[in-house]
């Protein structure tokens, strides 16, 4: 079996060493595009309460759409490749390109219509009222009517990542937000000829970054110089190579969808106390959505090492590295948590000054940080899944949680009117979804799944 070098090293190097050489430029990647919406709320916060609080009624929707086409259909696009490079079918991994780029732009167009459509009823039931629900309308149909950017950049910068390059995306994550930093300033609040745009300016500088970023990936990937090599015009759709895909993508989006929703629908508990509440809960989320792009800083090269390991029979190599990582990004998140719970207005007065809304996210962040690093545990494993090709229990994980946060919540909210008890219901959720991916991965789930698989289809 004849493979690339950059493959061999995959299955051959030390697993410590290699996890952190692709880990660390992949979390300054993640990191750095979670911070690009981080600065862009700092600069919406200084339009007031109510344009923040428009603004986190989206976010989850927008963060929704990183989620699918960064970490779960984009990871079932890095696993398939993995996995066909590390089974030496070159031919294969050059085909997905196109497979890949076609699930993007069906998945894109599909939100696209959905969200502008249905918008304004989804936000006021989430609590959106006057001011902000008109932010909200806004920001939220710029941003989706050029969705498919988003699904573009994430799924390519997943094609350069499923070979076990994750420096290329790096760069070109650092250099795109160096740049959007002062244009969304720009946008936002107008520099020279450019008239202040508001929200507006905000949603259109993210779109500029992530198509710019785009032909970036463009550029890397038809040059010759990646691993696959794209052939778009040659390549005949193939429903196998689009199942290699979906059958991770979906499940792993079904994950995404309910992370999301779990937040919204407590969005829309905490909305009956008001706008500033809406604003302290949803800048307190926007750190536990912080450790979403963490973890898959080495989420990403564990779908990499996971998927091309087991594609060459190396199953232990493949679950001693799932295990690594994770136990990393247990202690980063817990140690993020932990800070946030100890000292929660160095987070919060970032974004503004209103006493109600650090009261709302103080609350949060207190209860629900220190039990970030199951968080981080449970995303590490749920990604090193992915390039095992087995979802199941990282599902019912996710299924788990949203019944017990916003079930849970809603119910504690109703009997005791105190956002403390709703928020330890969110806690008691991350606790569960950790816990229960590790002992799934622990009693041997992946291999008992494809061993199933073998047989079924032998």
């Amino acid at each position: 079996m004849s493979l690339d070098p950059r493959t061999r090293l995959l299955i051959e190097a030390p697993i410590v060493p290699t996890l952190l050489r692709l880990a660390v430029p992949n979390v300054i990647t993640t990191v750095v595009q979670a911070s690009t919406g981080l600065i862009e709320t700092y600069f919406i916060g200084k339009l007031g309460t109510d344009a923040l609080a428009g603004v986190a009624l989206v976010f989850p929707g927008v963060m929704l759409m990183q989620m699918m086409s960064a970490g779960a259909m984009g990871g079932g696009v890095s696993s398939a490749i993995a996995r066909a490079l590390g089974a030496g079918r070159r031919e294969d991994a050059d085909a997905t390109v196109l497979h890949a780029l076609v699930i993007a732009a069906g998945f894109a167009v599909f939100f696209t219509a959905i969200v502008i459509a249905f918008g304004p009823w989804l936000y006021s039931a989430l609590g959106g009222r006057d001011v902000s629900l008109g932010v909200a309308l806004t920001y939220s149909n710029i941003v989706f009517a050029g969705v498919i950017l988003i699904w573009v950049f994430n799924t390519l910068a997943n094609i350069i990542r499923g070979t076990g390059n994750t420096l290329f995306p790096a760069m070109v994550t650092l250099l795109g937000a160096l740049l959007l930093i002062p244009a969304s300033a720009a946008l936002i609040f107008g520099f020279g000829v450019l008239p202040a745009m508001g929200v507006a300016g905000g949603a259109t500088g993210i779109l500029a970054y992530y198509g710019i970023g785009s032909l970036a990936f463009v550029y890397y990937l038809w040059s010759g110089r990646a691993v696959v090599t794209p052939k778009l015009m040659e390549t005949r759709l193939r429903w196998p190579l689009f199942r290699d895909i979906l059958r991770i993508g979906l499940l792993a989006s079904l994950t995404s969808i309910m992370t999301n929703f779990t937040i919204a629908l407590t969005t829309g508990v905490v909305g009956a106390f008001g706008p500033a509440a809406i604003a302290g809960y949803g800048v307190g989320t926007r750190l536990e959505y912080l450790l979403i792009p963490l973890a898959f800083g080495f989420g990403g090269p564990l779908v990499a090492l996971v998927g091309t390991n087991i594609g060459a029979g190396n199953r232990a190599r493949a679950l001693r590295a799932a295990w690594i990582g994770g136990w990393i990004c247990f202690g980063l998140t817990e140690a993020i948590g932990v800070a946030a719970a100890l000292f929660p207005a160095a987070w919060l007065s970032l974004f503004d000054s209103d006493p109600a809304m650090i009261a709302a996210g103080s609350a949060y962040l207190r209860v629900v940080g220190p039990f970030y690093g199951f968080f981080g545990l449970g995303m590490a494993l749920y990604f090193a899944s992915q390039g095992a090709g087995a979802l199941k229990w990282p599902l019912i994980a996710g299924v788990s949680r949203l019944v017990i946060a916003v079930g849970g919540g809603y119910l504690l909210l109703r009997w005791t009117g105190n956002l403390t008890f709703v928020y330890a219901a969110l806690a008691a959720g991350l606790a569960v979804l950790g816990l229960m991916i590790a002992v799934a991965v622990w009693a041997g789930v992946w291999f008992k799944t494809r061993d199933d698989s073998a047989k079924s289809s032998g």
